[in-house]
C-alpha cells in the first residue's frame, strides 16, 4: 500500500510490478522534442500517456493538472513538477492548478486563511519566480475551498466510493476522521474539474506526479469510469517522476530540514547544504581512483541530472569521469554548490519581482 502523506523512500520496480504502472522509456522516442526529465529517465512510468503523445505531437488540446498543498516550505525537489509544466506549457497545454486547502487543513490542520498565505508567498511566488506565466488565460489557479464547481462535483462522485474502498486504496480505518475520509474525493474532482462544462468540457487531462500519489489516480481513473455513462469523462493519464533524493540519503521532505534544500534559502544557505549534502564516493580517495564512484547512489549526481546541467552530453561526460575514477567528488561538489549558488542567486531577484503578481492571482 502507499501512503501520499508519508515521506519514506521508494522501491520504484516494486511499485511498477505491484500497480501496473507503465515503462516511461518505451514512450520517449515517439515524443517530438522530449522533455530533460523524460529524456533522462527521471520520468519513469505512466498511465496512458500514450494518449497524451499524438495531442502534444500534434498541438492538440489538453490540460496538464497538478495540485500544491500549502502546509510547509517548498523545495528543490518541488521544481520537478514546474519544469515539467513549463515545457507541457511550451507545446500548447492549458494548466489546471488546485491549491489544496481543503487538504492541508484535513491533513495538517491548517486553517483556510493560513494557507492561501503560505499558498501565495511559497508557491505561487516560485512558480512564478521559476518561469511560469499563471496569468495566461490557458492557466486556471484556484483555492479549493473557494471553487464551487470543484465541491460541486466532489459531492456528487462521494456517491461513486464507499468506506471499504477507501480502506483497501489508503488504509483508513474506524478512527480516520471525516475531513481526511472526504479529501482525496476532493483530489479526484481536481482532476477531473477540466473536464466539466464550466471548463470547456470533455477532454485528455494528464497529471505529473510522484509515485506516492498514484492511489489518487487510481481512484480518480475507478470513478471517471463509473461516471462515464453520466458525465463521459475520460480516465485521466499519469506520468510518474523519481524522486530527488535527500541530502541525507532518504526522500527530500518539507518537513525533514536537514534532508532539502528549500526554495527560500539564501545562495549561501543552499551552497552550505550541498557541500554536506552524501555522494557517491568510495571510502578512501586511492578506491575512488582504482574503482570510480557510484554516481546512482549520489546525491550530487542527481542535483545535476535533475536541475542544474542542461546538457545531456555533459551530463554523460561526468558520469563517465565519476565511474571511471577521473573525476573526484571533492572537486564535483564544489562545483555543483557553485552551480546551486548560481541558481539560487538568480531566484531570489526573480522572487522578489513575483511577489505581487502571486497576490493578485487570489483576489
Amino acid at each position: 500500500m502507499i501512503n501520499p502523506w508519508a515521506s519514506s523512500s521508494v522501491d520504484y520496480d516494486k511499485l511498477v510490478n505491484q500497480f501496473g504502472i507503465k515503462d516511461f522509456s518505451e514512450l520517449v522516442g515517439q515524443i517530438e522534442d522530449p522533455a530533460r526529465l523524460m529524456r533522462r529517465g527521471v520520468i519513469f512510468g505512466h498511465r496512458d500517456f500514450d494518449k497524451i503523445v499524438p495531442l502534444i505531437n500534434g498541438k492538440k488540446d489538453f490540460t496538464v493538472m497538478t495540485g500544491m498543498m500549502p502546509s510547509g516550505q517548498m523545495h528543490i525537489g518541488h521544481k520537478m513538477v514546474i519544469d515539467q509544466l513549463k515545457w507541457y506549457f511550451k507545446k500548447g497545454a492549458s494548466l489546471s492548478l488546485s491549491i489544496a486547502d481543503m487538504e492541508s487543513y484535513a491533513a495538517r490542520g491548517i486553517s483556510f486563511e493560513k494557507a492561501k498565505e503560505i499558498a501565495i508567498k511559497e508557491y505561487l511566488v516560485n512558480y512564478i519566480a521559476l518561469g511560469l506565466d499563471l496569468t495566461d488565460d490557458k492557466v486556471n489557479v484556484y483555492l479549493q475551498s473557494q471553487n464551487k464547481t470543484l465541491n460541486d462535483l466532489t459531492f456528487k462522485l462521494s456517491k461513486r466510493v464507499n468506506f471499504n474502498n477507501m480502506h483497501a486504496i489508503y488504509g483508513f480505518n474506524e478512527s480516520t476522521n471525516i475531513a481526511h475520509l472526504y479529501v482525496p474525493l476532493v483530489q479526484v474532482a481536481d482532476i477531473l474539474l477540466p473536464q466539466t462544462e464550466e471548463y470547456g468540457g470533455l477532454k485528455q487531462v494528464v497529471v505529473p506526479v510522484g509515485v506516492d500519489q498514484d492511489p489518487h489516480l487510481r481512484l480518480t481513473r475507478d470513478i471517471a469510469t463509473k461516471m462515464n455513462e453520466e458525465y463521459g469523462f475520460l480516465a485521466p493519464a499519469s506520468t510518474y517522476h523519481r524522486f530527488l533524493t535527500g541530502l541525507t540519503g532518504d526522500k527530500m521532505s518539507s518537513s525533514k530540514p536537514n534532508t532539502a534544500i528549500y526554495l527560500n534559502e539564501t545562495p549561501k544557505q543552499a551552497e552550505k547544504k550541498v557541500k554536506s549534502s552524501k555522494t557517491g564516493g568510495r571510502e578512501t580517495l586511492d578506491e575512488q581512483k582504482e574503482l570510480g564512484g557510484c554516481p546512482d547512489k549520489c546525491v550530487i549526481y542527481e542535483m545535476l541530472v535533475y536541475h542544474l546541467v542542461d546538457d545531456d552530453s555533459e551530463i554523460e561526460k561526468i558520469r563517465e569521469e565519476c565511474m571511471d575514477g577521473t573525476l573526484m567528488c571533492g572537486h564535483c561538489k564544489v562545483h555543483t554548490a557553485e552551480l546551486m549558488k548560481d541558481f539560487f542567486e538568480d531566484l531570489k531577484v526573480k522572487q522578489e519581482e513575483s511577489l505581487e503578481i502571486a497576490e493578485s492571482l487570489l483576489d
